[in-house]
């Protein structure tokens, strides 16, 4: 999906455990693509809507299957977000202005195959609950700032939940998820200071949730079905 002429990116890195004097930003789990710093001149892809537009088409060409290649899809869209950060920083100066609270922001959705496309404005600091993804795929890929992901798989019988680990999302790192009922995560804005923006693509409507809270370290965890409210929709 690279414009013509395009310079070739560094290859991304799969699995990149902790190393000693390594930052907690580069140690990376499974099911990631992170793009290691170019030092190639920046090559612009042209206008911000033009990138809006070929994320757009990315999502959807990769999400016309029942079960899309998702590591594929975050490579694609990494090479586009790695290539014009500043495009995309201008395209949505207005979201990273707005209040206190996280909002969500319609791209596109489909109904046949299904797929919705998001992007979410995530205030300094702001911390998700515990939440799932009502059993859709999904995949998350920051577009402007630097996100943490820490992700459990939820035990069916007994409802507790076991830590997977955590992820450290910087511009065009993208973290994905098959679908499973039982996959859930927390997101963080790693910033005190500045917003934060990421794409969201999932295989349908996320339109009911349940988030999870544990009132004490030894207690079980309870859950709550949420309704996925909208900003409203973006325009190209």
């Amino acid at each position: 999906m690279l414009a013509e002429g395009a310079f070739q990116l560094p290859a991304p890195t799969h699995r990149a455990q902790e190393q000693p004097g390594q930052s907690a930003y580069a140690a990376l789990t499974i099911g990631m693509i992170h793009w290691r710093p170019s030092t190639e001149p920046e090559c612009r892809m042209g206008k911000p809507r033009h990138t809006l537009k070929t994320l757009r088409a990315i999502a959807l060409e990769h999400a016309g299957v029942a079960r899309p290649d998702l590591a594929s899809m975050a490579r694609e869209l990494g090479q586009v977000v790695h290539q014009d950060a500043s495009a995309l920083a201008t395209r949505f100066s207005r979201l990273r202005r707005h209040g206190a609270d996280l909002e969500r922001w319609m791209l596109t959705q489909r109904s046949k195959p299904p797929v919705s496309v998001m992007v979410m404005a995530w205030p300094p600091n702001y911390c998700t609950p515990v939440h799932d993804h009502a059993g859709l795929w999904g995949l998350e890929l920051t577009l402007v700032g630097a996100l943490e992901v820490q992700s459990w798989s939820r035990d069916p019988a007994s409802g507790d939940l076991r830590a997977l680990g955590r992820d450290w999302l910087g511009p065009a790192d993208g973290t994905w998820f098959e679908g499973d009922q039982n996959h859930v995560h927390r997101c963080r804005n790693l910033s005190g200071h500045d917003m934060a923006l990421t794409l969201h693509v999932y295989g349908g409507e996320l339109s009911r949730y349940h988030t999870y809270e544990q009132v004490a370290p030894t207690a079980g965890w309870t859950s709550r079905v949420q309704q996925g409210a909208l900003a409203g929709h973006l325009r190209f």
